[in-house]
């Protein structure tokens, strides 16, 4: 199916940076619009998430040292101030161990994740004091609720407790605290489970750390997590992992950086449903596989038209650098993909089909260390399986391709959000130099193209159109 569908005919992405009126059905595009703008106090602090609350249009922005929340035209209504504040890299998480015999030093509080609880009224903040702790603030006032221990998914349920989602990389500590893990979001943001592990005994906990000896192969292993997301029965995460690969043609291995999508089910305890797909996309045979950021959307009525899948079935957009070679300072050369979530899905349940028959090892280097045999067992695995306390965590080996919509040679890509309207599909980009673009569907290139006028980043201020 998936081959089918990347043969092009009347089909095709277009895209177009203006800075004057230009268009192909000669209508103008306004260059001179007033835009709401919000400063920072401190032009050495940075942005570093945003949430906007669907419900009111409010603005909550995760900054160095501060929360703000600010009204649908940025009016700061609330501040709350997060650092900075005694620290040290080496100190445990200050609820697990106290006290800490390093020396502290004041260090700034770089805002790590932003989510809003709606059910229960509350923003979900983390930072990067004390190895990641979190917050619980109130959404009207920002006042602290809780405290927990950095990326997230928010999976509620109508008549008991919600759950977090938590995924950090751990920074070459892994004894202080698992990779990703699941825990309580109680109604009572005092109650004593509040963050507790979903489920936790001796041998078995809702949570999967880095083994130890994963660093005798790979020193500075870590999974860095770029965007994570929840779709039906599932919770997914998109990362960014180094391995030890051979070039073609040599016995020399070298590390490289591979990005991977995880998936796991939202009601598994146990993480047994612990999954991981290797991600990335190849234009003109180029590999861009360096995820940069990723964002879910629906198809829409055009797209998916186009694509021959249902309009409400999930697309994920996601932005890729050039090779595999650097974490930090990747190439310019970037690429703009997207995904069929359910044709990902469909390649996770081929592996699982395969393993459970005996075929091939689980395929997860960094978490085995060594090759372990899949085992046979007959079942039934359907689109909902949640994994068994066999053939778990389990890896794919074969690359899941993404469909490369639009390259960037000179201005890196490095952020995506996208959206429906009025069933098209659009996708706005925002690249290295603080340009915004954006991206548009058509069915037919005779059609004119969307077009958009770049806008270069304020230093130190954010704007809205």
């Amino acid at each position: 199916m998936a081959s089918k569908i990347r043969k092009w005919t009347c089909l095709t992405f277009c895209f177009l940076t203006v800075l004057t009126s230009i268009s192909a059905s000669r209508q103008t595009v306004p260059v001179n619009k007033e835009f709401s703008t919000f400063h920072l106090e401190n032009s050495e602090w940075t942005f570093n998430h945003l949430a906007v609350d669907v419900k009111n249009g409010n603005v909550y922005l995760g900054a160095v040292n501060r929360i703000y929340k600010l009204s649908s035209d940025l009016k700061v209504q609330v501040t709350h101030q997060t650092g900075p504040d005694d620290d040290n890299p080496k100190c445990y998480p200050p609820r697990i161990v106290q006290p800490c015999n390093e020396p502290l030093t004041l260090t700034n509080n770089i805002n790590k994740m932003l989510l809003i609880d709606y059910k229960e009224n509350r923003l979900l903040a983390c930072g990067s004091l004390y190895q990641g702790i979190c917050k619980l603030l109130r959404l009207d006032d920002l006042f602290k609720l809780g405290d927990g221990s950095v990326f997230g998914v928010i999976v509620s349920y109508n008549y008991s407790d919600d759950k977090l989602f938590i995924a950090t990389a751990v920074d070459g500590k892994p004894e202080y605290f698992p990779t990703i893990s699941s825990r309580k979001l109680t109604r009572n943001s005092e109650a004593d489970g509040m963050f507790a592990y979903v489920f936790h005994d001796e041998f078995v906990a809702s949570m999967i750390k880095i083994p130890s000896d994963t660093f005798t192969i790979i020193p500075d292993f870590d999974i860095y997590y770029i965007y994570g997301f929840s779709s039906g029965n599932f919770v997914y995460f998109m990362t960014l992992q180094p391995e030890m690969t051979s070039p073609p043609g040599s016995t020399t291995k070298e590390q490289v950086y591979t990005s991977k999508l995880v998936r796991l089910c939202k009601d598994d305890t146990a993480f047994n449903s612990y999954v991981e797909v290797p991600i990335g996309c190849v234009k003109n045979g180029v590999e861009y596989r360096l995820l940069q950021a990723a964002y879910l959307s629906k198809a829409g009525a055009i797209l998916a038209k186009s694509l021959k899948i249902n309009p409400e079935d999930d697309i994920l957009y996601t932005i890729f650098s050039k090779g595999q070679k650097r974490r930090t300072k990747t190439p310019e050369e970037s690429a703009l993909c997207i995904f069929i979530l359910k044709e990902i899905n469909e390649k996770i349940k081929d592996r699982l089909q395969s393993c459970y028959k005996g075929e091939g090892t689980l395929d997860l280097a960094w978490l085995k260390v060594k090759d372990i045999p899949c085992s046979s067992a007959l079942l039934t695995i359907d689109d909902n399986f949640c994994g068994l306390d066999m053939n778990a965590p389990l890896g794919v080996s074969e690359m899941s391709k993404g469909i490369p919509v639009f390259t960037e040679e000179t201005d890196r890509m490095t952020s995506v959000i996208a959206y429906v309207y009025k069933n098209h599909s659009l996708a706005f980009i925002g690249t290295s130099s603080g340009k915004l673009k954006k991206v548009g569907w058509v069915i037919n290139i005779d059609i004119p193209c969307f077009v958009w006028r770049s806008e270069s980043e304020r230093n130190g201020s954010m704007f809205r159109m």
